[in-house]
């Protein structure tokens, strides 16, 4: 499971303390030898920026974009590519929404509903991918379920505990102050709201209140701090909600060990032949259920129909495949999807999330190196921990090496996520990092997406910048189709941009590295590039070897 938060509402919980006491390769074209010496941007994005950076050029625009636009003006221009499957392994896709509905992918051999497996696949119905999750939705923690199961041997189970031990006090403590802070907010917008005689009020309304009254004072004080983290209180009210949700699903699914999501489904999740379970019907079941929604978006909403985002790509077709719950994710349903995917024409897996545990790690290995053999690219998102994977106390599966070994197959690239802001502080401060388990990084920090019910929103995390990088490998794959899956992984990892300004990594500002340092490739993606260097490969120009920098 990767978890994505919408808005500020991370930095809110920092605030109840203070309210409880009141270079590039030089095989491509691009002209960034003096990429460091640019100058930074220091005005803020407008809003039309905000919703499309990642497509964004760093070099002509301060951004440290994928320079999706400008591959667009000035390689694609009005070819015509092939079209690409590109699987997105999640928690279901708004397959109604107005800006996914024309990219769907159909499986032609299925007639739909007929309640037959019509083209003999195994299974029924999937006329735009399948459901591996039936009706379930809420779901545990993988170390909570081992627990409950008594799962793996006593090592395993005794890090469980630990995992348990520590993330429940935690959970309770969020949960308890996002309270505290909500009705603290609460007071004092209804003070406010009643010393005002009106509703609605700013910033200027409460800096232009004179009072003596300590209360008051402090009201003012409180609302003041929280405007810092929205344009308005109810927003901001909106925000603790949320955040009270969060933690409340933390407390009574993620880390109860006495609940069982998956007992509605009627499989056992722990063995890998009992395969007869899900239905065809890969559509998120709740709002909530956005994950998948807003990754789809990005890949390849559909472009310049004059509606709320276009993805990274044309030519794609989408197809859905729910195996991501509210919670983490089984080992044997993303097996299943990945062998799904690659039998039934998926050229791309896009797998935005992820987990500490992995009880069955084998049948996930298994499924990526059958996906290579059929010449299918992995692109997964390498988690929101802020952590060095590298460090073997810091998993993050499904991976692709084991102990920070060899890899087991070369078809799967991790992505690591940048925020809009070039310099010091453009890795995201949640992305993880490691210069042997991350290849590269792209936009992923407050990504402007398909949301369901035709409506549209920016969210952050390492699972919007994998979908950025599917996204730009789907572009190479349309116009350069006789490129394999790991010459498009070297590729994408090859022809991307590097900088020398020293990094921050996971939010704090003693913890410094170079770009180069915290990936294997250490760049970050870009799709202008990627497809200059996808030609030469394609016309024999240039000859790629292994994953260098």
């Amino acid at each position: 499971m990767t978890i994505s938060f919408s808005k500020s509402i991370v930095g809110l919980c920092l605030a109840a303390l203070v309210l409880s006491g009141c270079g590039a390769t030089a095989l491509v074209s691009t002209p960034i030898e003096n990429i460091d010496t640019i100058p930074l941007k220091i005005s803020e994005l407008t809003e039309a920026q905000k919703k499309s950076w990642g497509h964004a050029d760093l070099i002509t625009d301060t951004i440290p974009g994928m320079s999706v636009n400008k591959a667009y003006a000035e390689i694609i221009g009005n070819k015509k590519g092939a079209k690409v499957i590109v699987a997105v392994l999640d928690s279901g896709i708004d397959i109604t929404h107005e800006d996914l509905d024309d990219v769907l992918w159909t499986n032609k051999k299925e007639i739909a509903g007929n309640g037959k497996d019509d083209d003999k696949n195994g299974y029924v119905d999937d006329i735009h991918g399948y459901n591996f999750l039936g009706e379930s939705y809420d779901e545990q923690l993988e170390y909570t379920r081992i627990l409950r199961l008594k799962l793996g041997d006593a090592a395993m189970q005794a890090k469980a505990k630990a995992e348990l031990d520590k993330g429940y006090p935690k959970a309770a403590q969020g949960k308890e102050r996002y309270e505290q802070i909500l009705q603290s907010v609460k007071n004092a917008d209804n003070a406010l709201k009643q010393h005002l005689g009106k509703d609605t009020y700013d910033k200027e309304d409460l800096t232009a209140i004179k009072t003596e009254d300590e209360t008051m004072q402090q009201n003012i004080g409180v609302l003041m701090q929280m405007l810092g983290y929205g344009d308005t209180i109810p927003e901001v009210i909106e925000q603790l909600e949320e955040g009270i949700t969060y933690y409340s699903g933390r407390l009574n699914y993620h880390l109860n060990v006495d609940f069982n999501g998956r007992k509605v489904v009627g499989d056992d999740p722990y063995d890998i032949s009992d395969t007869d379970y899900g239905n065809g019907n890969p559509q998120n079941r709740v709002e909530d259920e956005s994950h998948g929604t807003h990754v789809a978006g990005i890949i390849a909403a559909e472009r310049n129909n004059g509606k709320g985002a276009n993805g990274v790509a044309n030519n794609v077709a989408l197809m859905s495949l729910r195996a991501v719950p509210n919670g983490d994710e089984y080992d044997k349903d993303i097996a299943l999807g990945i062998r799904y995917a690659a039998d039934n024409g998926a050229k791309i897996i896009n797998c935005s999330f992820g987990k500490s545990f992995s009880p069955n790690a084998t049948w996930v290995y298994d499924a990526i190196k059958y996906a290579a053999t059929k010449d299918v690219l992995i692109v997964h998102a390498a988690g929101n921990d802020g952590s060095d994977l590298d460090d073997p106390t810091n998993p993050n599966f499904p991976n692709d090496q084991i102990n920070n070994g060899p890899e087991i197959a070369d078809n799967v690239i991790t992505v690591g996520s940048l925020d809009n802001k070039y310099g010091s502080e453009m890795v995201s401060s949640f992305s993880n990092y490691g210069a042997i388990n991350v290849d590269l990084f792209a936009p992923g920090g407050a990504i402007y997406s398909t949301f369901p019910d035709n409506s549209y929103e920016s969210i952050g995390g390492t699972s919007m910048a994998a979908p950025a990088v599917a996204g730009v490998a789907a572009l190479v794959r349309s116009y350069y189709p006789k490129l394999s899956a790991s010459e498009v992984k070297k590729v994408l990892m090859q022809s991307g941009l590097t900088t020398k300004s020293p990094i921050i990594l996971g939010g704090d500002t003693a913890k410094t590295s170079t770009f180069s340092a915290i990936s294997k490739s250490g760049k970050m993606v870009n799709a202008y590039n990627a497809l200059i260097l996808a030609d030469k490969v394609s016309r024999g120009k240039v000859k790629l070897v292994g994953n260098a920098k």
